[in-house]
């Protein structure tokens, strides 16, 4: 028979602790030496002299974070951009079904849930809509430039822009002009499920 394949033990804090510290030592050199930037030259931008810069990069000292926050500042980074170990955090968000922080809008006729992560700042964001018979979103126009993408995964929907119409159902897309207004609206006996992308320009 062969071997039985035993999970291996998680590393204990003080072990986490000492791999992120190793990672920062030779994340800042290797940051300076990019820069083409003495330990000297690193002192003038960030603040911090040369001797503790040292130490940090040999590993014999244990920075506060004002130090650490003047050193980031100084390559232009975040705090958390510098001090971030790679594996120390997934590169893989997951929004789970049931997390009510992402339940934008709920009641009898539309539930709206975001499929975009919360803490970022960005130009796209990703909604799944369910409308209940009967049900309508409609909305006040967005952005000057705002489009919006649409695929029905279930039921049958109108989408509306600007005066113009259109009817939809499962499997069907559609995108059109979100800077005026706009709305959706099922149209059908049973409740329908959109999925709808904001591109904001």
């Amino acid at each position: 028979m062969g071997a039985e394949l035993k999970p291996a033990k998680p590393p204990r804090p003080a072990e986490r602790a000492e791999a992120v510290s190793d990672h920062l030592c030779r994340r800042l050199k290797q940051l300076r030496i990019a820069r083409g930037w003495s330990l000297d030259a690193l002192s003038q931008a960030c603040g911090v002299s040369r001797s503790m810069l040292s130490q940090i990069e040999r590993n014999q000292a244990n920075p506060t974070l004002v130090v650490m926050f003047r050193i980031a500042q100084a390559f232009g980074m975040s705090l958390g951009q510098l001090v971030e170990a790679p594996g120390a955090t997934s590169n893989v968000d997951v929004i789970r079904a049931g997390d009510r922080a992402y339940h934008y809008r709920s009641d009898q006729d539309c539930q709206i849930r975001t499929l975009s992560p919360l803490h970022l700042e960005k130009d796209v964001e990703f909604y799944q809509v369910t409308l209940q018979p009967g049900g309508a979103l409609r909305s006040s126009p967005h952005f000057e430039g705002t489009r919006e993408f649409l695929t029905v995964q279930k039921g049958t929907v109108r989408v509306a822009s600007a005066g113009d119409a259109e009817d939809l159902q499962p499997g069907d897309s559609a995108s059109y002009r979100a800077d005026v207004p706009h709305a959706l609206v099922n149209t059908g006996r049973r409740a329908a499920v959109v999925f709808l992308v904001d591109i904001y320009r």
